[in-house]
Parts: structure tokens; C-alpha cells; sequence
């Protein structure tokens, strides 16, 4: 009875052990919904740009750009799917192992119950028992032999309701399986339907593509437009990077303190560390948005043999929104550049936050700022339909990706 005991132990602990590989698997499967919900609500917000961008009879790089990106979000969107439909084949797995094992179980159960009916029933008779019990050598002996008969009927009772409590899970099982396999089957088809429509959306982006190539001549003279905006970007950025640092350093040596780097006031020091601290945390500078721009050298969408070197990010959005800041800080200037709009640059103790192409500011310097406040209301290009937010990070005079700084929806 004992050894019978110890195999029961061995098979739950392996039943346990299926179970939790299956708890493991459903929080991954929490993490994979969640993912894919975040996607297919980034297309459906492109969708939208894209149908505001199509209102200008001219085609333009920005639909370009928001077509790519929708195009890499649906391929995320598939990848991801891929991912999940594999985690649900090894649910399938698991859950049609643990039926198989629940199935040999009871077929064990069953027969070590037949054997004990059998038993039983060779020895139905009362008198039997009895006389069993009397037939002790000593009172030791016989308390001994009525316990081990009042065991073996509670054993009986165990070895039904194991059987019983078998079934029923091997049921619970068997019906997981199916709603498991029906899930499995809608996501392949959502797939499909997803693979399609991203071959539309890369022939549409190849037409684009052609359409744009030949309009060279316009597309270089609007870049040389934007790089002449972005030169004077940086060089208004640095030159009130260099007299903060320079205003900073008179202060400390005023003090008859010294530093080579951007001194700070211990409260300044502070908001510096909170700032780095919240690395990849950081709100967005708008509501909603996509990124349609990113960080660094890139090959320009459109002109072969042009690499276009961005300071920041840029994350279109919806008409009439506003840019927020990312972080508390204090407004080290409020400027117009030509082709850049209106532009605020926020102090977070060492680093710097800046934030373009807004027409209205609601901030000026000096101001004390709080985590995702208004500064402005965002430029709707006239006859584009477009609107967007350039945000740039810096530590001192080094360029830093706002991408790995932001939140990444």
C-alpha cells in the first residue's frame, strides 16, 4: 500500500509540474496580447494619419514615411502573432500530455480498484473479519489487524474519489484542449488576413516610392530647406548649452567650488539623477503618435546615395495637438527657428529636452515644469495635413536617442 502511496505522489507532482509550465505559458501569452493590442492600435492610429495626409492632393514623404511605419508595425504585429500561435501549440502539447497522463492514471486506479473489489468480496463475510481480529496471539496483534482492516476501507474510499476526481479533471482537460485549439485557429486565420493586407501596403509603398523619385529636384530642394532648419536648431541648442555651462561655472567658482563639467546645486543634482533614473519610464511628448522619423544616420527614404543625420526623433500625431514635457525642470528658452517653428528647451539638472514645431507656447523661460505639461500647440502644415513634434535629449553637448528614454508603447 505504501509503494502504491509513493507512485500517487510521484504522478501529481508531475501533473503539478505540467500545470505550472502551463502558468508560465499563460503569462506569456498576457505579455504577447498585450503586445499585440499596442500594435494593432499603432496601425489603426497610422490609418488615420495617413487618411488626414491623403486630404493633400500632393504626395508627399511624410505619407511615405507613415506608410512605413505602418508597414513595420503590421510586420510586428505578424512576428507576433508567430511568437503566440507557437506558445499555443506548446499549451496544445502540454494540456494533450497531461490528458494522456490523466488517462493512464485512472486506467491504474481502476485496475488496483478492481483488485480491491475483488478482495473485498472474497472476504464480504462480517465473520470473517471478526474471527481474523480474534485470532491474535495477544491484544497488540488484534489492534493491529482492526486497524489495518478499518485502512483498507478507507483506502477503497480514496482509491474511488482518486477515479472520480480523475475524471472530472480529465474532462476540465479535454475541454481546455478544444477552447485552446478554436483560439489557436482564429489567430492563424487573424494571420493571414494580416499577411495579406501588409503585401497590399508594400505595393502601395512601392508605387509611392516611384511616384516620389520622380519629383528628385522638389524632394532635394525641401531637404536642403530642412538641414539649413536643423543647423540652426543645433547651433541655438548649443549656444545655450554653452551659456548655461558658462553661467553654471561662474556661479561655482563664485562659491570656491571648480568643475571641467556642467556644475550643478545639490537640487539640481538631484533632478539630474531622477532623470537618468527614468531612462526608457519617460512619457511622451504627445498624447498619441507614431514615431515616423527615428534617431542617427539613415538612407533618405526616397533619394539614393543622401544619408540624412537626425538630432532627435519626430512622432507624428493628430491635428491641433499639444507637445507635453517628458520630465519636471525648468524652461531654459522659448526660440524661433525658421522651419522648425517654435521651440522649448526644458532643464533637467544635466540634461536638456527639446521640443520643435509648435506654432503656440504656453511656457516661457524661467517657468517651472511638471511632468507631461502643455508647452504648445503643435503646427498643422497648411495644405499638408500634418502635424508632428521634433523632441531632441541632450547630456551636456552630447546627442542622446529620446527612443531609449521614452516610454516604448
Amino acid at each position: 500500500m505504501s509503494k502504491l502511496k509513493d507512485k500517487h505522489i510521484a504522478i501529481f507532482c508531475v501533473i503539478g509540474l505540467v500545470l505550472f509550465s502551463l502558468t508560465l505559458q499563460a503569462q506569456s501569452k498576457k505579455d504577447l496580447e498585450r503586445k499585440k493590442r499596442k500594435l494593432q492600435k499603432e496601425i489603426r492610429l497610422t490609418n488615420k494619419l495617413l487618411k488626414e495626409t491623403k486630404k493633400n492632393k500632393e504626395l508627399s514623404v511624410d505619407e511615405l514615411l507613415k506608410l512605413r511605419s505602418k508597414i513595420n508595425a503590421r510586420v510586428n504585429l505578424i512576428s507576433t502573432m508567430n511568437v503566440e500561435i507557437r506558445v499555443i501549440n506548446k499549451e496544445v502539447s502540454a494540456i494533450e500530455q497531461n490528458i494522456q497522463e490523466l488517462e493512464d492514471e485512472i486506467g491504474r486506479l481502476k485496475q488496483e480498484y478492481a483488485k480491491i473489489i475483488y478482495y473485498a468480496f472474497k472476504h464480504r463475510n462480517t465473520y470473517d473479519k471478526i474471527m481474523f481480529v480474534f485470532a491474535a496471539k495477544d491484544i497488540n496483534q488484534a489492534y493491529k489487524r482492526l486497524k489495518y482492516i478499518q485502512q483498507y476501507a478507507e483506502y477503497r474510499k480514496s482509491q474511488a474519489k482518486a477515479i472520480v476526481d480523475s475524471q472530472v479533471n480529465l474532462k476540465k482537460k479535454v475541454e481546455k484542449l478544444q477552447l485552446v485549439k478554436q483560439e489557436n485557429a482564429a489567430l492563424i486565420s487573424l494571420q493571414e488576413q494580416e499577411k495579406q493586407q501588409l503585401s497590399v501596403e508594400k505595393s502601395e509603398q512601392e508605387d509611392v516610392v516611384k511616384k516620389l523619385q520622380g519629383k528628385e529636384q522638389q524632394l532635394k530642394d525641401k531637404l536642403k530647406k530642412k538641414e539649413a532648419a536643423k543647423r540652426r536648431l543645433q547651433k541655438a541648442i548649443e549656444r545655450i548649452i554653452a551659456e548655461e555651462i558658462r553661467k553654471a561655472r561662474a556661479a561655482a567658482k563664485k562659491s570656491g567650488t571648480t568643475s571641467k563639467g556642467f556644475p550643478m546645486t545639490a537640487e539640481a543634482k538631484k533632478l539630474s539623477n531622477s532623470f537618468a533614473a527614468n531612462k526608457g519610464k519617460l512619457p511622451w511628448p504627445v498624447v498619441k503618435g507614431i514615431i515616423t522619423a527615428r534617431f542617427g544616420k539613415h538612407p533618405h527614404p526616397v533619394l539614393t546615395g543622401i544619408v540624412i543625420n537626425n538630432n532627435g526623433i519626430d512622432i507624428s500625431t493628430t491635428k491641433g495637438a499639444t507637445s507635453r514635457a517628458i520630465f519636471n525642470g525648468e524652461v531654459s528658452s522659448v526660440a524661433i527657428i525658421p522651419g522648425e517653428g517654435k521651440v522649448v528647451m526644458i532643464r533637467h539638472g544635466e540634461y536638456l529636452s527639446v521640443y520643435s514645431y509648435m506654432n503656440e507656447v504656453f511656457v516661457k523661460k524661467g517657468d517651472k515644469i511638471t511632468t507631461k505639461q502643455e508647452l504648445g500647440v503643435l503646427v498643422n502644415e497648411s495644405g499638408k495635413n500634418k502635424t508632428q513634434v521634433h523632441i531632441e535629449i541632450w547630456k551636456g553637448m552630447t546627442k542622446l536617442n529620446p527612443e531609449y528614454w521614452i516610454f516604448r508603447k
